[in-house]
């Protein structure tokens, strides 16, 4: 019974806390008050990288990708692919147009339509990524961290597995 009552109060206490560390999409230190909205004419499209990814474009709609935390639009041009690579933080991905494709290191390729969700975690996960020939690619992209991409070099041993297999 002690336990119960331990346990409601530290859930009680901890929620104002979690509430209050909730920040603003620009990634201000205070909550948001109001709404953000951001329509499409108004977006500004940057290059994400004109020499390793040409082509590429990204708008920022909130955090920095550079530094830390974010969430963005990314295209990328029909036809696009990535060198085998990794990723220091985790992603999560939908979707919005084209069709994304992604080659999981010896794994099959997969493909995914509009509407579709991807997690793809930081780290050893080496993957290629890439956009159908037939349309550029446009996806919601939310960043656990800043965005990297690390080219796995030729020759590399593959990453070792997990022990449930994966």
């Amino acid at each position: 019974m002690h336990l119960r009552i331990a346990l409601t109060l530290a859930v009680a206490s901890a929620l104002p806390v979690a509430v209050s560390a909730q920040v603003t999409p620009s990634g201000g230190g205070a909550p948001a008050t109001a709404p953000i909205a951001k329509p499409a004419p108004d977006l500004e499209w940057t290059d994400l990288d004109p020499v390793g990814a040409p082509g590429v474009k990204i708008a920022t709609l909130w955090g920095n990708p550079a530094s830390g935390a974010f969430g963005a639009l990314l295209r990328l041009p029909a036809g696009f692919a990535t060198p085998l690579h990794t990723h220091t933080a985790g992603m999560k991905l939908v979707i919005v147009s084209g069709t994304y494709l992604q080659a999981p290191e010896g794994q099959p390729e997969f493909r995914l339509g509009p509407g579709s969700y991807l997690m793809q975690p930081g780290g050893n996960y080496r993957h290629i990524t890439k956009c159908d020939a037939a349309s550029e690619c446009l996806f919601f992209v939310e960043g656990d961290g800043a965005f990297d991409l690390h080219p796995v070099p030729a020759g590399t041993p593959p990453a070792p597995k997990k022990q449930d297999g994966r």
